[in-house]
């Protein structure tokens, strides 16, 4: 008895201190763990990074919703399951260098920097990026650094990445992204068209070669280019 009243004691104090810890915890186990996601690494960050503060305030409450949600400027943070998905299948390491491309809100690095050493991430909307690199910083992600640009050039001073994840869709994977990855290195990126089907496409540069394995559907913004 009284070790249940230890565990409902404590039970308060962490909704007293986040009151979004309960709801985090249940989109992992229905949402996540549910559909096969078993990286424990992947499984503690997802449990750990406040989605609610990179969501709008109106869209707070809804934040741990088994959907996308707009961020405005016409972007999305993308639905809970894709991010764990995405994160797993490139096997994410305590030593790696992940470049992203499409910061967005900012959750997808925070998920990332978690787990990995290092996580260089490029938007193209200043506005965006700017705001994501506020609720980083915010929240004291020192491992994550933001940049505003054209993420089709990658970020060559910081190359190679031992993965490369991209939240965008292109209508064919950028070259410059495959030149900056590590040999044994991991991209994922929905490629296709913003009016067509879109696939979710798992690339791995291999010494002489390279594999690339085409996933499932998806559904992501269109990868924005300066020119455009």
């Amino acid at each position: 008895m009284k070790i249940m009243f230890v565990v409902g004691f404590l039970l308060f104090l962490s909704l007293q201190n986040d009151p979004y810890s309960y709801q985090r915890r249940k989109m992992v186990e229905d949402q996540i763990q549910s559909r096969g996601i078993t990286n424990k690494e992947v499984l503690s960050a997802m449990k750990k990074v406040p989605r609610h503060m990179f969501v709008p305030s109106n869209y707070q409450e809804h934040a741990y919703d088994d959907n996308a949600l707009p961020i405005g400027l016409e972007q999305t943070i993308s639905q809970p399951y894709i991010v764990a998905y995405m994160t797993e299948i490139i096997n994410p390491q305590p030593t790696d260098k992940v470049l992203e491309i499409g910061t967005g809100s900012g959750y997808q690095a925070a998920v990332l920097a978690e787990i990995v050493q290092k996580v260089y991430t490029i938007e193209i909307i200043p506005d965006l990026g700017l705001r994501a690199k506020n609720i980083l910083d915010e929240l004291e992600y020192n491992n994550v650094e933001v940049m505003i640009g054209d993420g089709y050039h990658g970020w060559e001073d910081h190359a190679p990445y031992d993965a490369v994840l991209v939240t965008a869709a292109p209508e064919k994977i950028p070259q410059p992204l495959i030149d900056q990855l590590n040999v044994g290195g991991k991209m994922i990126i929905p490629v296709g068209s913003v009016h067509g089907i879109q696939h979710l496409i798992l690339l791995e540069k291999q010494k002489d070669d390279i594999k690339v394995l085409k996933k499932f559907p998806v559904r992501f913004v269109p990868f924005t280019r300066e020119e455009e």
